[in-house]
């Protein structure tokens, strides 16, 4: 027998693909934390803009709540009745706050005075008969 014919046998075959995916997903979020944690976190945020730097912080906390979040369901906790659940959520509303920032920040700016040139020009305004007779060019002259 093979080490993972022995694994399969100490938990139902059908959750096999679930437990391979969080195996995964655990390899990634492990190479994440090694790499943010090479850095120091002053050099990190002396690079970052305020915003960038909230963002930072609200990632972390997230994910950090996130992990004891998992970590309760696999200890067999309701992580639904647990205060976690509304620390995710002030923080979900902590981060719809940066992105509606950061998303007024990308927004064109109106250039109030090209607008305004722009109608006025756009406008039609009738002219002056006098006006329109001196701007009117002379007819070719007649031929003999």
């Amino acid at each position: 027998m093979s080490e993972d014919d022995i694994n399969m046998e100490e938990y139902p075959t059908e959750i096999h693909d679930y437990l391979t995916a969080f195996e995964k997903s655990l390899g990634s979020v492990d190479e994440m934390l090694k790499t943010m944690m090479s850095v120091s976190r002053s050099e990190l945020l002396q690079k970052l803009d305020p915003l960038e730097q909230a963002k930072l912080d609200l990632v972390s906390v997230y994910t950090l709540n996130s992990m004891f979040w998992v970590y309760l369901a696999t200890q067999g906790i309701n992580p639904k009745e647990h205060p976690v659940k509304q620390e995710l959520e002030r923080i979900r509303t902590y981060m719809n706050k940066v992105k509606e920032i950061a998303d007024k920040k990308k927004a064109s700016k109106l250039d109030k005075g090209a607008a305004s040139r722009f109608v006025r020009n756009a406008l039609w305004e009738p002219k002056d008969e006098s006006e329109h007779a001196s701007k009117t060019p002379a007819r070719g002259k007649k031929r003999k």
